[in-house]
């Protein structure tokens, strides 16, 4: 026997038994296997003896008993002694024709043959009975079984009807028997853990499928029992799934009560084990670590799991359920893992006395969960676990109800692909998922987004770059929507993401700048509050090239005929509205819209969030009808902030439609660079609807829409604002092509890394649970003690938290914050590019402080005091630790000498923290205490405060998860801030998945640890290979300390010349006229590398510092060994 493992889990043996009685006996050659058979078979020559012989050596023990049934079986098994042992069967069973002689046979000779009827109804055309044998190690048939058949007979005769079955818990085999018999199933596989159970369960099959006299017993379809039914060793369902069997029913009765005695369930099973421990395998099951195991339904709970991975889709289960845990409890195992649950039948049964609840009690002491027994059959008032097991002991009897669910999953080829995804190192969160709804529109939403999630988690690292106007894939879902279902032939480069709506709104504002804007009432919520108040309208209209420093909103009703005066009157050059409900049925009132603001030479935005429908049969919607027969003139744009799904409240995404090319970019490039991008997680969730949309439709089964040009005559429209379009044609933003994806891009702020498993279950089960406590999505708590432990950041209880998608959203309101308190904003030269031109798109005035080289082009506090002292009301931006772009860090006493002087002009200081907490040598550089730093600084100047902007999106490594806080901690900017609104929050699901891993992150060592540790060895190891290349190309390369980014200069080429090709765009027709000859500098090395080489950079221009270029290093592998062949061909063509 082999030796049992010291101190095994209490699962251990149930996870190695089928391995262990698959593998245990030793090989053999063929030569002796071949003897061995023979030997076999002259032993079954030998005739059995006499029944008394027999009935004498069972006498001896229960053991002897098995042994000699074990003898029967292998005559029973070769058909040439078969007809003989099943004849010696029946005179045995003739030696105790009564009920009082098979008990006393029982009791004598450790087993007993008796039959078991069921014909239940009149007109029954089967047969009456079967016979069957038990011995003591196993389960003898009684009240659970009984009634677990009597729920089986609830169903119709098709159930099992040319069905394949599994039977788990099988006992003796007379339930799988049972419905062969009856049901006449394609195949039935008995299982059992029990070795002796599977033994005695043949023996019963050949009992049955044979007659009294050793013939076969055929059945309508000339088929025996023995065409029907298999039986094998199993814990629960191994056997199929590792012979890869599908099953189309799954039926079960098997223990629900923990064993008092947990060691007792880790010895391994074997069918030399004592007859006491076999037989308390029917009866207790060892903890399985899922949640039902505080009720004792945790083996119930592995056997659902262990089940959807096997059967069809299409399949049932069905289960014999104890009441003692409660009704609710025992249909909800069910329910949460997204089955249908029907209780076939229900009755009262004593309980057992052979089987101890002390352990039902044990778990009634430590919860507040109470367990329903009854005092005797006809109780009717439920008394708990502690009080049933007193009355028991005291001699009364007790019962409780048992149940028969029949249940079948909802959208079963959804729900195995969640349990395919959990049972993939992710079990842990399994307790967390609950596919249980009221409304099945809610189901038919969650299930299909959970699937969807579960392969992006399982198979991708949201490693792949997405341009800033949307996801591809989602633009060209949302084209796909209304081309199918309005008839609107929209392309996805028709098509911007956004946020939210309001953001959508703000932005399209920002971009436009106009002197005077008209807006919906019900949209100006989140707009800035001085907008709202400005009362700058004199000659508003008149002027399409305004002063760019005021933009006025008047608020307006959304009755289109009221709407339509005001436009006359005050001649806006934006107009934001949305349409009445009772309007929105037919086109006309859109109609007038867009000839009003064309005669006035207004822009017209148009929201319908309100009517906009994502379902099969949406309503009429008069605005997507007109655009489906007329194109969208070039003055007008559709907003849509889509918020309407079943699911997850206030989950938003905004989308703006634009059939002029012009619009579609610059919207483009303003999201770019005032948000990024949006969140990824929130475009699959809407890309998961849209496709489920359009999954079951033909593709182009109509033809294609005939549309009539909208009219082009117009006043002249406002344009972008000056401001806009300077930034926009010199801002460094990311390279998007067209249908290229072959792009390498070292020039987005973005990481490409593997998504950490821990990161992933944060976001699974952030999306799988229902009812999130307030306390759960709470994470200030969290972030208070993130800042604390990181970088001694102090916090009172006047600090303010402030959370947005993205530390960029944040950082773009603290730029108008300082707008309007008038102040300017310093950056150090040697920032990032984006932040820096966000600030100029917003009118900031800016001051560049200058950085030398010998520093590390770090900002010195000699520097900074002398660029101070002539700057009127300073902000003064640091990215800190970690500096981005360079990758190089500001210590301690560094940073406390920069707080010394912005301390002592009264500067407004602003520390972007987003992109540290990834430094290659922490132990190192010894971390920040800004309280200390903090505390030493006497300012006589109120202004001066310090505030801590930061992301976790690069801490924690995930490009999924999109999260942004601010802390500030001086009143008046708090007020300031609130002023500008337009912010897009974090979902209850972001918020969820982060206070999950920054408790995750407090555990050092952990997991995530682990997995953090792992990327910062790994980005280390890239900062030098890139250096290595770029060095050994001629770059001069200054080294980084942490982060996921790096400079160099291209020392080597700079003013030389090289000849490339240009795109048809830029200029040219022909090929020899695509051709075109540089001189390199940093307004073209950035284009001249990425037409010649595909790779993506930033040039001197982004990084503020002449002559060197940034490159980020967070991308995924096979990526970034291009980006250095890239680097290397740059070489070469240069050198040819």
């Amino acid at each position: 026997m082999t030796k049992t493992p010291e101190q095994p889990s209490p699962a251990f043996y149930f996870a190695s038994a089928a391995f262990f009685f698959k593998n245990k006996q030793p090989k053999t050659s063929r030569k002796a296997g071949s003897r061995n058979k023979r030997v076999e078979m002259a032993k079954n020559d030998v005739p059995l003896g006499s029944v008394d012989d027999f009935l004498k050596r069972c006498q001896q023990s229960g053991d002897a008993a098995y042994g000699a049934l074990r003898s029967v079986l292998e005559r029973l098994e070769d058909p040439k002694t078969r007809t003989q042992a099943r004849i010696f069967l029946t005179d045995l069973q003739n030696r105790f024709p009564s009920k009082e002689a098979c008990d006393q046979c029982f009791r004598t000779y450790h087993f007993q043959i008796e039959d078991i009827f069921f014909d239940q109804y009149e007109g029954y055309q089967g047969r009456k009975k079967l016979t069957m044998m038990v011995i003591p190690s196993i389960f003898v048939p009684e009240d659970w079984s009984f009634t677990f058949f009597e729920g089986l007979n609830r169903h119709s005769d098709s159930i099992f009807k040319d069905k394949t079955v599994a039977e788990l818990g099988c006992g003796n085999g007379w339930i799988s028997i049972a419905i062969a018999e009856k049901w006449l199933p394609s195949k039935v596989y008995g299982l059992d853990i029990n070795p002796r159970a599977v033994k005695m369960s043949w023996i019963n099959l050949y009992l049955n499928a044979l007659d009294e006299k050793g013939q076969p017993i055929y059945d309508a379809e000339k088929k025996t029992l023995l065409d029907r039914v298999e039986f094998h060793e199993s814990d629960l369902l191994s056997y199929c799934r590792a012979n890869d069997i599908q099953l189309e029913r799954i039926v079960g009765c098997i223990p629900q009560i923990l064993n008092p005695n947990p060691d007792a369930m880790s010895k391994m099973i074997t069918e030399n084990a004592s007859e006491e421990f076999l037989h308390s395998l029917s009866n207790y099951c060892a903890l399985q670590g899922f949640l039902e195991d505080q009720f004792g339904l945790g083996l119930i709970a592995r056997a659902v799991e262990e089940g959807i991975d096997v059967i069809k889709p299409m399949g049932i289960m069905i289960f014999n359920m104890g009441g003692r845990p409660g009704q609710a409890v025992c249909k909800r195992l069910f329910e949460r893992r997204g089955f249908h649950v029907n209780k076939l039948w229900q009755t009262k049964i004593l309980q057992a006395a052979d089987t101890d609840i002390s352990a039902l009690v044990e778990i009634e002491k430590n919860s507040p969960h109470r367990f329903e027994f009854f005092m005797g059959l006809s109780g009717d008032q439920p008394i708990c676990a502690r009080t049933a097991w007193a009355y028991g002991n005291a001699g009364g009897r007790i019962s409780h109800a048992l149940s028969v669910y029949s249940c079948q999953l909802r959208q079963p080829n959804q729900v195995k692909t969640i349990f395919e995804f959990l049972n993939n190192g992710f079990h842990e969160i399994s307790s967390s998922l609950d596919l249980s709804f009221e409304d099945d529109a809610v189901a038919d939403e969650k299930i299909p987004f959970l699937a969807y999630l579960s392969s992006v988690l399982k198979g991708s690292s949201f490693g792949t770059y997405e341009p800033p106007a949307g996801s591809k894939h989602f633009r060209n879902l949302i084209a796909g929507f209304m081309k199918t279902y309005h008839r609107i032939p929209l392309k996805a480069d028709n098509v911007v993401v956004f946020p939210s709506r309001a953001v959508a709104i703000e932005n399209a504002l920002r971009l436009f700048s106009p002197r005077l804007a008209i807006v919906d009432e019900h949209l100006t919520r989140h707009l800035p509050r001085n907008w709202l108040t400005s009362l700058a309208i004199e000659g508003a209209g008149t002027d399409n090239n305004p002063s760019e420093d005021s933009l006025t909103v008047i608020e307006a009703p959304r009755q289109s005929d009221l709407m339509i005066e005001l436009i006359r009157k005050l001649k806006p050059q934006v107009v934001v509205t949305g349409i009445a409900e009772y309007e929105a049925v037919t086109s006309s009132a859109f109609v007038h819209l867009l000839d009003v603001t064309r005669e006035i030479g207004s822009r017209l935005f148009l929201d319908i969030s309100d009517q906009f429908e994502l379902s099969s049969l949406p309503g009429s919607n008069g605005v997507l009808k007109y655009i489906g027969g007329t194109t969208l003139p070039s003055h007008a744009a559709i907003i849509c902030g889509l918020v309407k799904n079943k699911v997850y409240s206030d989950l938003e995404v905004a989308f703006v439609i634009s059939e002029e090319e012009a619009i579609f970019k610059a919207l483009s490039k303003t999201v770019e660079l005032l948000e990024g991008n949006t969140a990824p997680i929130s475009q699959c969730y809407y890309g998961c609807l849209f496709h489920e949309l359009l999954a079951f439709q033909l593709a182009d089964r109509h033809p294609p829409a005939q549309r009539e040009t909208a009219s082009t005559k117009s006043a002249e429209m406002i344009g972008f604002a000056s401001s806009a379009i300077s930034v926009l044609n010199n801002a460094e933003l990311s390279i998007s092509e067209a249908g290229n994806s072959s792009l390498i891009h070292m020039d987005v702020d973005q990481s490409f890394l593997r998504v950490p498993s821990p990161v992933k279950a944060a976001i699974f089960e952030s999306f799988a649970r229902q009812n999130i406590a307030e306390s759960e999505i709470d994470v200030t708590t969290s972030i208070k003690q993130f800042i604390k432990s990181t970088y001694g950041y102090p916090v009172d209880s006047s600090t303010e938290f402030i959370y947005a998608d993205s530390s960029l959203a944040l950082f773009n309101k603290l730029v108008v914050c300082c707008i309007q308190e008038g102040g300017t904003l310093c950056f150090p030269a040697g920032s990032n590019g984006n932040y820096v031109s966000a600030a100029k798109f917003l009118k900031a005035n800016i001051v560049t402080i200058p950085t030398k080289s010998a520093d590390g082009f770090k900002l010195t506090d000699k520097v900074l005091s002398g660029e101070l002292g002539t700057v009127n009301k300073p902000w003064v931006y640091i990215s800190g630790p970690t500096i981005n772009p360079t990758g190089l860090i500001y210590n301690s006493k560094e940073i406390e000498s920069l707080l010394s002087i912005c301390a002592k002009v009264g500067a407004r200081v602003v520390i972007d923290t987003s992109f540290s907490g990834l430094e290659f040598d922490f132990e190192g550089w010894g971390g920040w205490n800004l309280v200390d730093s903090l505390s030493k600084l006497n300012s006589c100047n109120p202004s001066f405060c310090v505030s801590l902007l930061g992301g976790l999106s690069l801490k924690m490594l995930s490009g999924a998860l999109k999260f942004g806080f601010l802390v500030l901690n001086q009143s008046v900017l708090v007020e300031t801030f609130y002023s500008f609104p337009g912010l897009s929050k974090p979902h209850n699901t972001v918020k969820y998945a982060i206070k999950k891993l920054l408790s995750l992150r407090e555990q050092k060592p952990g997991d995530l640890w682990d997995a953090i540790a792992e990327h910062i060895k790994n980005l280390k190891s890239r900062s030098k290979r890139l250096k290595e290349t770029l060095e050994k190309c001629g770059w001069d390369v200054l080294e980084p300390c942490g982060g996921v980014s790096m400079v160099a200069k291209p020392s080597s080429y700079l003013n030389k010349s090289v000849k490339f090709k240009k795109s048809p765009n830029d200029g040219g027709s022909t090929q020899k006229e695509m051709m075109s000859e540089v001189k390199l500098d940093d307004s073209n090395i950035r284009e001249v590398i990425h037409k010649a080489t595909g790779l993506c950079i930033n040039s001197g221009s982004w990084t503020g510092i002449p002559g060197y270029c940034r490159f980020t290093i967070a991308l995924k592998e096979s990526e970034f060994e291009r980006a250095l062949d890239c680097i290397v061909k740059f070489k070469d063509t240069i050198k040819n």
